[in-house]
């Protein structure tokens, strides 16, 4: 496979990816942190397939990536108050939260009842997920190796392995973002970041 490489700033960039990620191709493009792959969250054979470019374990869960908060509702069920308001707080922003899944998402984005989502706060990366829906997004990287701030370096690791990267620049970077489980009374933090638990407490 070739990897064909596009400029953010071409005007049919975001058109491309819609037709690669329909028929079933991964995507790299740049967010907030670093350099994500993803392809359209309900679509599992594409999913599984970024297990297979990534030389990922199965057993991992992808989170997923939408444009803005109401699409929650698209890859969530029941969601909790508490979510929506840590939502309306903190999105677009490094908060990915744990939520009660829609049955209808495929296995291989998550094998357990819930899933994360976040809003990144990416131009590049909001213009794509507004176009396409939500995505199943993990770092463009062959796992263990460092996570790609740059479309050069996604290039480097998974050139040949998959159809498309979006060039927008280097990535901002910095440390992932806060996971919250959002499935109980209170949020619980399962991997620190930019946002503390004391913030998300007097959100909530």
């Amino acid at each position: 496979m070739k990897t064909q490489v596009i400029s953010a700033k071409s005007q049919n960039a975001i058109q491309l990816a819609l037709e690669i990620l329909s028929a079933g191709g991964l995507v790299a493009f740049p967010t907030d942190t670093v350099y994500g792959l993803g392809a359209l969250a309900f679509d599992g054979k594409a999913v599984e397939s970024i297990y297979t470019a990534k030389d990922r374990p199965i057993e991992k869960a992808i989170p997923i990536l939408i444009g803005d908060a109401r699409g929650l509702d698209k890859i969530a069920s029941n969601v909790p108050d508490m979510a929506r308001r840590l939502a309306a707080r903190f999105w677009p922003g490094p908060l990915t939260l744990i939520v009660p899944k829609l049955p209808t998402l495929p296995e291989t984005v998550s094998a357990t009842d819930t899933v994360g989502v976040r809003v990144p706060d990416h131009p590049v990366a909001r213009a794509l997920l507004q176009a396409a829906g939500p995505m199943a997004v993990t770092s463009a990287n062959i796992s263990g190796r460092p996570s790609p701030a740059t479309a050069d370096e996604v290039q480097a690791q998974l050139g040949g392995r998959i159809a498309l990267i979006i060039d927008g620049g280097r990535a901002p970077g910095g440390i992932p973002s806060t996971l919250a489980d959002c499935t109980g009374r209170q949020p619980i933090v399962l991997r620190a970041g930019p946002i503390s638990l004391e913030q998300l407490l007097a959100a909530a």
